[in-house]
């Protein structure tokens, strides 16, 4: 049992209370999920600004600013970097990738939990809300953002295993449930040449999706295609630069809930995740069909 969380706005004058609202909806899911949280934000400028490049690394083993000023020696530009529990939160003007790979390059050990132009990607160990409080995600803006209680059942507790699962430029995925072979399809990605960090069946999913989305596939069609090769039970919520996308087993089996509005579209595991939304009372409430791939775009 997992608690997912995603709010999508489509109101410009919501931006500035994203992570507010973000932290109330992940607030309730709390105890779905006790073990560790993860949360992204897309566009705040503080985390993602304008023209600047975003990766998140875990466990560097030294200061985010202390990296920052490695990695700005390393690419010959001024890099900021943010602390945040475990978390250093690194941007600046250069492309996703290059940031990316100086990064890993000036701290081996990290793990690369997130990247792109307009997320930022945090995850530790303890109670969600805490975790939410200590990166500052209430005081966060943006116009989409994601978040995730987990209760561990396929691998470790460590915020390493915690969602979301970030492995594509600017792509998010949350999972409620379990894949029962993914080990099978993890196999064969890795014949494929693509490499993993975590023993979560999570990442599977997210690393399948990512594949297909580099090989132009939209992300309709590569959550049907996840459909038609992964077994077992789960509800995903999956995020990019410019969508937002739910999709759930062929029975159904995990919760989840859709508020579409027309200043916001929220999803969340239980409702009353949804309750204290801004004109919750107007908005279309619905549980997604099962087999069914839901995308609202930018």
């Amino acid at each position: 049992m997992c608690g997912i969380v995603g709010l999508h706005l489509r109101e410009p004058s919501l931006y500035p209370k994203l992570g507010e609202l973000l932290t109330g909806m992940l607030g309730q899911m709390v105890d779905r999920g006790p073990d560790s949280a993860g949360m992204a934000i897309y566009g705040d400028p503080t985390w993602s600004p304008p023209g600047h490049a975003t990766v998140t690394l875990l466990d560097a083993g030294v200061s985010a600013e202390a990296l920052a000023a490695a990695v700005g020696s390393a690419l010959g530009t001024t890099v900021v970097g943010i602390g945040a529990g475990p978390n250093a939160v690194l941007h600046a003007p250069v492309p996703a990738s290059a940031l990316a790979d100086a990064a890993l390059g000036e701290a081996p050990g990290a793990i690369l939990i997130g990247f792109g132009d307009d997320v930022a990607v945090l995850k530790g160990m303890g109670d969600p809300v805490d975790l939410a409080h200590r990166f500052g995600l209430p005081q966060t803006s943006g116009w989409q953002g994601v978040a995730h209680t987990r209760m561990a059942t396929e691998s470790a507790v460590t915020a390493a295993g915690s969602h979301p699962f970030a492995v594509g430029p600017d792509q998010c995925l949350v999972h409620n449930g379990s894949f029962s072979n993914h080990l099978s399809v993890k196999r064969e990605l890795e014949a494929e040449g693509v490499a993993f960090d975590s023993e979560n069946d999570t990442e599977v999913g997210a690393r399948f999706v990512a594949k297909q989305l580099a090989e132009g596939v939209d992300l309709e069609k590569a959550l049907r295609l996840l459909g038609e090769r992964f077994d077992g039970f789960y509800t995903l919520l999956v995020s990019t630069e410019d969508s937002f996308a739910v999709v759930r087993d062929p029975i159904a089996c995990k919760p989840a809930i859709i508020a579409e509005h027309d200043r916001y579209v929220a999803m969340a595991s239980e409702y009353r995740a949804l309750a204290g939304l801004p004109g919750i009372a107007d908005a279309r409430i619905f549980e997604p069909e099962p087999e069914e791939v839901y995308v609202w775009h930018r």
